[in-house]
């Protein structure tokens, strides 16, 4: 990585749920290498988390390490919050983690659906709703939405988890337009089919076939987009997907 790439962020903090699974490690880290402090969320796998702040620590980068269920709405304002008060401001954050119990349209119950908007949905909209005040106030913001290509093909895993990923892209039109005067941009990238996350379903074998460039995508690859969407501030209101294809619209 050239000089210009590697201090791209410095002075930056960055938020990112879903740190400890595939995803949102390769975009911790990546923001990381482009000289960004961070702060990192997860659920339930913390030595995958741990593993991710030795990484950043490595890198010559700060790196904090929260633990929450984002189904409770007191977490998410919680992490936003405590960024602050540890870093001093938020300038990035990236609402990456998620959940989705496969379930058939007929056998998706109320708590499955509701745990779904929670999480993918209405935890996202509380941290860009307590982060984006003061990127406001100091002129410059960056907010990622991680959806998929479930919100818009209705996907495999159900209908909770589409609609709930389909909201993020109303939500992220919504902000957008709002904020952009002020140097803060808000996106969502959706990606599909990518390897070494805790979402992927089914048999590989299967899954592979069903993608026209043939292989699953790698989080690396999601990470170099997810960068590029972040440090561009021209590009604000847009749903970009990754997807090997699948979903060519």
């Amino acid at each position: 990585m050239t000089d210009a790439q590697t201090d791209t962020l410095a002075g930056r903090t960055a938020l990112v749920t879903g740190a400890s699974g595939g995803i949102g490690r390769a975009i911790a880290v990546r923001l990381a290498d482009a000289g960004a402090d961070l702060a990192l969320a997860y659920g339930r796998h913390r030595e995958e988390a741990e593993h991710v702040a030795e990484r950043i620590r490595a890198k010559g980068r700060k790196a904090e390490l929260w633990s929450g269920d984002l189904a409770d709405p007191a977490v998410a304002v919680e992490l936003v919050e405590r960024t602050r008060e540890r870093f001093g401001s938020l300038d990035i954050l990236v609402a990456n983690a998620g959940v989705g119990q496969r379930s058939a349209w007929d056998e998706v119950d109320l708590e499955t659906w509701d745990t779904a908007m929670a999480v993918n949905t209405r935890a996202p909209f509380l941290m860009a709703q307590r982060a984006l005040p003061g990127m406001i106030e100091r002129g410059w913001g960056r907010v990622l939405f991680v959806s998929s290509v479930a919100a818009l093909t209705g996907g495999v895993i159900g209908p909770h988890y589409a609609a709930s990923k389909a909201a993020l892209h109303g939500l992220t039109h919504h902000l957008a337009a709002r904020v952009a005067a002020h140097g803060v941009t808000v996106n969502t990238i959706a990606p599909a089919l990518v390897e070494d996350t805790w979402m992927l379903p089914g048999g590989v074998d299967e899954l592979r076939s069903a993608v026209p460039v043939g292989r699953l995508g790698r989080p690396e690859e999601v990470a170099s987009m997810a960068f590029a969407m972040i440090t561009n501030g021209y590009l604000t209101g847009k749903i970009i997907t990754l997807d090997g294809g699948i979903h060519p619209r």
